[in-house]
């Protein structure tokens, strides 16, 4: 047994699972229902401690991004039944797609074939392909697995809520991945939540769901002026007199608490109240850049208009992760359905967005690589779905379910490999095809946790959204 794994379990087992309810007392603290408590200690000895999961809201290409498909641009123009690839329109080939709204104008099959809008490069040792618009995470690409196999069954953008719950859109929510490693692991920090979120959410802007907000996700801003809603003291209310109201409301929990010494809510609010007091000062310190040099901010393009606020976002997942934060969730891509949704004027769209993402990405790798934090944080870089392989108007591509990729790095992570395929045309997922919440399950097995024992009374998971740990990227 390692040695960070035992320290693991003696701070588990010291601490039990009163830890991070600072989303519990900054979502309302008085909401709160009886909660399952835990003793956050992993079910086996993990490889990873925390994550930083990467979501690009809207829908990427994956033909532009990570599966380079040069039949495109050889059939372009042509219908696809026009191709030798006509099977892959065969209704047995579809019938995974699970349609929440009938007649609507996306998430059609558009037969017409678009020649792909940016060209590829070989990059590292591995020699894997990765487009012109990810030339910084192309760089990286020794120490990254794609998945370009990935399917899912929602071709609207709910699809967001299936990559984060494994649930499709109209079944009853249930908590995203996020929630769940809060729930079965707990913090590695005193002072912060483990579960964070940073930037726009539409679909569903919760989590936690049955599991209670005490597992809820914390709203960060890049702001450090307030950087948490609701958590600056109100009508003038001094430092001092504050912590005076603290200590007040804990005696009078704790009054509670041995009236009745068998409720697990009453401890809840102690440390909910208490990390809250203490988030104050923690967050600011957190992403506060002034005293990073101007290498860092270089890495992560803090001094460029068009990648400074996605730098800053990873720039404050990477403090925070040293602080002890166990899951990071970074959302790109603004307005309800996502900015990565180019059903029109695709190549001017992914170009401008790319740009703002592709090296602050890569900086966030090689300054995790460098402080030796890789070797124990998962990075997910993922998105909802692909975009079609025909053309939707002129110039854009539609919603595409039936294949399209994703890519993880660090802990546990095999780099420079390429895991399945989709067809020639990048339509179907043919080789070794991995429905969403196996990534969920890559992750539960590199953090150590079995998901089957996470069960809650009164809520069991169907066995489809476990998935199976994606053993080609695993080490």
């Amino acid at each position: 047994m390692n040695k960070d794994y035992e320290r693991l379990i003696s701070r588990r087992a010291a601490l039990r699972s009163g830890l991070g309810f600072g989303a519990l007392a900054l979502n309302g603290i008085m909401a709160a229902e009886q909660q399952v408590l835990r003793d956050g200690m992993p079910h086996f000895e993990p490889r990873a401690k925390r994550v930083i999961w990467l979501f690009m809201r809207g829908g990427v290409s994956h033909m532009e991004s990570f599966d380079p498909k040069p039949e495109l641009n050889k059939y372009a123009g042509k219908t696809i039944g026009e191709t030798p690839y006509k099977a892959v329109l065969d209704p047995q080939n579809i019938r995974k797609l699970r349609i929440p709204i009938k007649g609507d104008a996306n998430g059609h099959t558009r037969t017409k074939i678009f020649p792909l809008q940016t060209g590829f490069k070989k990059y590292g040792q591995s020699g894997i392909e990765v487009s012109d618009w990810f030339p910084h995470i192309g760089s990286c690409s020794d120490d990254i697995a794609f998945i370009r196999s990935m399917w899912t069954s929602d071709n609207n953008h709910g699809a967001q809520v299936q990559f984060h719950s494994g649930r499709h859109f109209l079944e009853p929510r249930v908590p995203t991945i996020g929630a769940w490693i809060n729930y079965g692991l707990g913090s590695l920090s005193d002072n912060l939540p483990q579960f964070i979120n940073i930037g726009p959410r539409f679909f569903d802007k919760k989590d936690a769901h049955y599991l209670g907000p005490a597992y809820e996700a914390v709203n960060l801003k890049i702001d450090p002026g307030n950087p948490l809603d609701y958590a600056r003291p109100t009508n003038g209310m001094t430092p001092d007199n504050q912590l005076r109201n603290l200590n007040f409301t804990n005696k009078l929990n704790r009054l509670a608490a041995e009236r009745y010494p068998l409720d697990p809510v009453v401890e809840a609010r102690i440390k909910s109240y208490e990390l809250a007091y203490r988030m104050q000062t923690a967050v600011p310190d957190a992403i506060d850049f002034s005293q990073e040099s101007s290498e860092t901010r270089n890495l992560y393009g803090l001094e460029n208009n068009e990648t400074k606020a996605f730098g800053q976002q990873l720039l404050a997942a990477r403090r925070l992760s040293e602080r002890g934060v166990r899951f990071i969730q970074i959302m790109h891509g603004d307005g309800a359905a996502g900015a990565w949704d180019n059903h029109s004027g695709l190549k001017k769209g992914h170009t401008k967005l790319s740009r703002q993402v592709d090296l602050p990405t890569a900086g966030l790798l090689k300054d995790l690589k460098q402080r030796g934090l890789l070797k124990d944080t998962i990075v997910v870089f993922a998105t909802e779905f692909g975009r079609t392989p025909g053309s939707q108007g002129a110039d854009g591509r539609d919603h595409h379910s039936f294949g399209f990729s994703v890519w993880m790095a660090g802990a546990g992570i095999r780099g420079g490999v390429v895991e399945g395929a989709t067809d020639e045309l990048g339509y179907h997922a043919v080789e070794s095809p991995h429905y969403v919440t196996d990534v969920h399950a890559t992750i539960n097995h590199l953090m150590g946790i079995d998901p089957h024992k996470l069960e809650v009374p009164g809520h069991k998971r169907l066995e489809k959204d476990f998935g199976h740990p994606i053993q080609g990227i695993i080490s």
